[in-house]
């Protein structure tokens, strides 16, 4: 179909075809922009001539220590530079990287590395006790550990394991790359916050990645040479595939390991910063930020993990920051919907401007199409109140679920990758979330399962029944709190619930309150749970 007659030669050779990857933006950044900064951590800078040699070298280490191509090696990393190098080097020896959430508990670590697994694992000093309490839990032939320690934050190594540096070494630099031979091959998995209970395993491809960082360019106006602050976890989509995009533009990466709003604002003043993103969270801190330097340039951001609250949109653009929303999830690489600014809407009050921005947008143009339906796939009208569910379809969308079929077969019904996400769409097709399904609770940007805390709620002995909901929380935007009914004659009180599941969950998912009385049900005994929702945003009980 759309054939010439005759295409005798027409075919594909190495002249004309290259599967499309990622990595060739640090190889040719390596010759392009030799000399300039790529990575900067505290006192420590390095050229694009350095990145890639290093990468080179633990690309080599990895083959020799066993790894081969399709193998998966996870990390367990903050935002510092080996998570940026592990970004090219794992894939760059042809195996997979996984890059694990470092707010999750040790049981949920160990199914993780069971699940996809892991061959390796580069762990950062900090998190490497929880590791290996995770290694102890698996069922699976353990992964070799490599321990990465911090000095530029004062981490010291513990000794127990390989050192980063030292296996660095052992890999030749001049290593030559094992690129893919089929844009389709497995570049990532990332899994999800697990809002059906267990995490699933989303698989990237080359081919998705590299649009990625093509389509983002476009759609964020992004110069050559910006200087980039890396808020966004790189264990979360990989830090929405912006550290395989910036060797595209001769971009530095400013690693940053805590956020705090002084980190952030010292990495704007100090390091020029032009570019990040985060969570609305993040946007918070910058707010409410007691201590502030000065800067005279704008810095332009991308939120997205929750809707921005309008009032903090407000006040951030009285900062000097100029947000774009943006909207994704673990399965589509990251941000895959914008809001795009119509010129006409400057003359809106900043209140009228804000409530704008906080909308979910239209689709980026690495997507084919992203849009509203209702149950039977046909799109909702666009009168900004009809709900429907969010789905999405383009390159951008995962290969499907880890050794999950029939969650991937259901994730893709109709042709569409569907997000369980509720919303209406505009006149203009801005999409705006109105509800989440499944009861998600978005934390500081990471997806918490009512299902699973409330499971942990129900091994306490006096607990009958309960149900989670989101709670609206100025820090983190959202915070789980529980409602539980006790058992009859049973007693317990608010801080003993929240500290039986501090040793069950990770602390992000533990309930903050934690509120005593009968559940209200339909006649089938459903919980209602959008009676609990208006419940949690009353202020607090005494």
């Amino acid at each position: 179909m759309g054939q010439m007659r005759d295409e005798t030669g027409l075919g594909k050779c190495a002249a004309n075809y290259v599967p499309l990857t990622p990595l060739s933006h640090l190889k040719r950044a390596a010759r392009v922009f030799a000399g300039r900064e790529a990575l900067v951590y505290g006192t420590l800078r390095r050229t694009y001539a350095d990145y890639h040699m290093r990468v080179s070298q633990l690309a080599s280490a990895l083959v020799k220590a066993g790894v081969t191509p399709g193998d998966v090696v996870a990390t367990v990393l903050p935002n510092i530079p080996a998570q940026s190098e592990a970004a090219f080097a794992v894939p760059a020896c042809g195996a997979v990287l996984n890059t694990i959430n470092t707010r999750l508990d040790p049981a949920t670590v160990a199914y993780i590395l069971d699940h996809g697994e892991a061959k390796l694992a580069l762990v950062d000093s900090q998190f490497l006790p929880m590791v290996m309490k995770a290694v102890d839990l698996m069922d699976g032939p353990a992964p070799l550990i490599i321990e990465v320690p911090d000095d530029q934050a004062g981490v010291p190594g513990l000794g127990a394991q390989q050192d980063y540096e030292d296996f660095l070494t052992s890999g030749d630099p001049d290593f030559t790359w094992i690129m893919p031979e089929d844009e389709w091959e497995s570049l990532a998995l990332n899994y999800t916050s697990g809002t059906t209970g267990k995490p699933k395993g989303a698989v990237y491809h080359h081919r998705g990645a590299y649009l990625m960082t093509m389509g983002t360019p476009i759609s964020w106006e992004l110069p050559l040479f910006l200087r980039y602050l890396q808020i966004v976890p790189l264990f979360h989509c990989n830090g929405w595939n912006h550290t395989w995009m910036l060797p595209a533009l001769g971009g530095t990466a400013i690693c940053c390991r805590d956020i705090t709003a002084a980190n952030i604002y010292d990495a704007i003043a100090d390091e020029s910063v032009t570019h990040f993103g985060g969570a609305p969270i993040v946007l918070n801190m910058i707010v409410n930020a007691k201590k502030r330097r000065d800067f005279s340039h704008v810095v332009k951001l991308f939120t997205a993990g929750a809707p921005p609250a309008p009032a903090t949109l407000t006040a951030i653009g009285k900062l000097g920051f100029d947000v774009k929303q943006v909207y994704g999830l673990t399965e589509t690489y990251g941000h895959v919907t914008e809001c795009i600014w119509d010129p006409d809407w400057n003359d809106l009050s900043g209140d009228e401007q804000a409530t704008i921005k906080a909308r979910q947008g239209v689709a980026f143009p690495m997507v084919e199409d992203v849009t509203v339906v209702d149950e039977q796939m046909e799109q909702v009208p666009m009168d900004g109140t009809t709900q429907g569910e969010i789905v999405m379809r383009g390159n951008p969308v995962m290969k499907g679920y880890l050794k999950n079929p029939a969650a991937t077969e259901q994730a893709f019904k109709g042709g569409y990758f569907h997000s369980e996400d509720l919303a209406v769409q505009h006149a203009d097709g801005m999409m705006q979330i109105s509800d989440r399904a499944k009861d998600i609770i978005i934390s500081g940007g990471e997806n918490i399962s009512s299902v699973e805390v409330e499971g942990a709620l129900m091994h306490h002995p006096a607990v009958n029944l309960c149900a989670v909901v989101a709670k609206p929380d100025e820090t983190w935007g959202e915070v789980p709190c529980a409602f539980v009914e006790l058992k009859e004659g049973a007693q317990a009180n608010e801080a003993e619930i929240i500290a039986f599941l501090r040793n069950r969950l990770a602390g992000f998912k533990t309930p903050k309150a934690v509120v005593f009385q009968e559940l209200p049900k339909t006649s089938t005994g459903k919980i209602q749970k959008f009676e609990l929702r208006n419940l949690a945003k009353l202020p607090s009980r005494t």
